[in-house]
């Protein structure tokens, strides 16, 4: 099974964030123009939140604020989730399974960010080794 560390080797493109003053209208353009679903919010390269189309839909829409005068760190999810680099991608499928979440920051030991996966990265991967085991075993019964 891959680790996470592997998983964002081959990931393609920057690492997509915005500020926690940033308006949240200018971080759901930055989700559209980069077809994410959910943003890390850095303060000086400093991982403190993650603001998601859920954050958005549930916090502003819905209490009749205006994205363009509401800074992200007013609906961010500020307590963060995250795992490390060494993670198995089994691992991490628990983890957003168990805690309802689609999104998992990546950080080293000293809390630099190193990346995000989606849910979709992990089923992705999923999928493909299911499929290797899936051709490996055919060879076998095949001979």
């Amino acid at each position: 099974m891959k680790t996470l560390r592997q998983i964002l080797a081959s990931k393609n493109g920057p690492l997509v964030t915005v500020s926690p003053d940033d308006p949240v209208f200018y971080a759901l353009q930055v989700m559209s123009d980069a077809n994410v679903g959910a943003l890390l919010v850095l303060d000086n390269e400093q991982l403190v939140g993650i603001f998601s189309e859920r954050d958005y839909a549930r916090k502003v829409i819905l209490f009749g604020k205006a994205s363009k005068d509401t800074p992200v760190r007013a609906i961010m999810t500020d307590k963060v989730l995250y795992v490390t680099p060494d993670r198995t991608v089994d691992e991490c499928m628990a983890i957003m399974t168990d805690k309802h979440i689609r999104h998992l920051p990546v950080l080293d030991d000293e809390g630099k960010v190193l990346g995000i996966v989606s849910i979709g990265d992990v089923v992705k991967e999923t999928i493909c080794e299911q499929q290797f085991i899936i051709q490996q075993m055919a060879k076998y019964i095949t001979g």
